[in-house]
């Protein structure tokens, strides 16, 4: 029991003091769990607290609009997990009796929670003796055990969820769950780790052999797809013409502006893009360049453009995602990162400086 005495034992020393880790609480938990699978836990900490704040209860948040729930995630990416969480809110209260699960087995039958997930939430909430692998966990197994078997493989996964299951501390799951996490997050971390205090480093493999900054290994992924979005902004009477992103792309349902997506980056007075612009907001459109920016995706990396549009003709009748709003409306509107970033330094920039 050397392995996890010693994580327990610097974990009761060194752990930071985090809310949801005085509460027993499976909503709250499980609110703090996939804001985390997002971001670290300093950025994360205020999405955690605005939601909480807002959705005091799991019926609180299952009576809320998803326009409410994407606004209060705006900025995290991945926004399937927060209309997830929303699903997931209302099947509690129409199926449990607003009372959140706190069992692994059922935990699993809710939508966006997996393995890790409904292990964490058990663990933390009912003392569950379940497991818990997230990336700090592979991290400090791979390295203390020297195992190069890929993490993001079926064959990985299933060597470190069967090791992390043998070396769990059954007599209080809950307390190494967070201790081993904890070490991976602040002691074992991915890059620059100071070996040299580390509580675990003569029977470290990784330590001894040279390999720390080799463990854990990982397959590369698949190359990121290049996208070009041009974005036009027109204003008219102290409103600004929106749009609502549809069903069947990136960032669904939530605002950004009318656009063209290019095959490749153009500069605002080439020929071919100018064409391309007029034969989609008429002949007379006449366009300013603003601003560029970058905006990276796991899967896609977007180049963007912005421009100032007018004297442009849209058919209202036909696109029926368009709607001019207030900026106070949009505000209120959930928006991808970028396009808000953009917002608040063109509509905001004055009354910022």
């Amino acid at each position: 029991m050397t392995f996890q005495n010693e994580l327990i034992n610097w974990y009761l020393i060194n752990k930071r003091d985090l809310p949801w880790r005085h509460t027993n609480d499976a909503y709250t938990i499980w609110l703090s769990e996939v804001i985390l699978q997002q971001t670290r836990v300093e950025q994360g900490l205020p999405y955690f607290n605005r939601f909480l704040e807002n959705f005091p209860t799991v019926a609180d948040f299952a009576n809320a609009s998803e326009a409410k729930v994407l606004k209060l995630w705006q900025g995290l990416g991945y926004y399937s997990r927060g209309r997830n969480m929303h699903a997931t809110a209302q099947i509690v209260v129409k199926d449990y009796h607003g009372i959140f699960p706190n069992l692994h087995d059922e935990l699993l039958k809710l939508k966006g929670i997996g393995e890790y997930t409904a292990a964490a939430i058990s663990s933390f909430s009912s003392g569950e003796a379940r497991a818990v692998v997230d990336g700090n966990v592979f991290r400090v197994l791979s390295r203390f055990y020297g195992s190069a078997t890929p993490i993001n493989t079926p064959v990985g996964k299933k060597e470190f969820y069967t090791l992390a299951n043998d070396l769990l501390y059954k007599e209080d799951s809950a307390l190494y769950n967070q201790a081993i996490m904890e070490f991976g997050a602040m002691q074992c971390k991915p890059k620059s780790p100071n070996c040299g205090i580390c509580p675990l480093n003569q029977e470290c493999y990784a330590y001894n052999h040279g390999l720390v900054n080799v463990l854990p290994v990982k397959i590369r992924k698949a190359e990121q797809k290049h996208r070009y979005l041009n974005y036009f902004i027109c204003v008219e009477d102290d409103k600004v013409l929106i749009r609502e992103r549809q069903a069947g792309d990136i960032w669904q349902h939530l605002y950004d502006f009318p656009s063209l997506e290019t095959t490749e980056k153009y500069e605002w007075s080439n020929s071919s893009f100018v064409d391309q612009v007029k034969s989609v907001f008429g002949n007379k459109a006449d366009f300013a360049f603003i601003k560029t920016q970058k905006h990276i995706l796991t899967h896609q990396i977007i180049h963007i453009q912005f421009f100032a549009l007018k004297n442009y003709i849209f058919n209202f009748s036909k696109q029926k995602e368009l709607n001019w709003v207030s900026l106070t409306k949009l505000d209120e509107l959930p928006q991808p990162k970028v396009i808000h970033d953009f917002v608040l330094e063109y509509f905001y920039k004055d009354k910022m400086e």
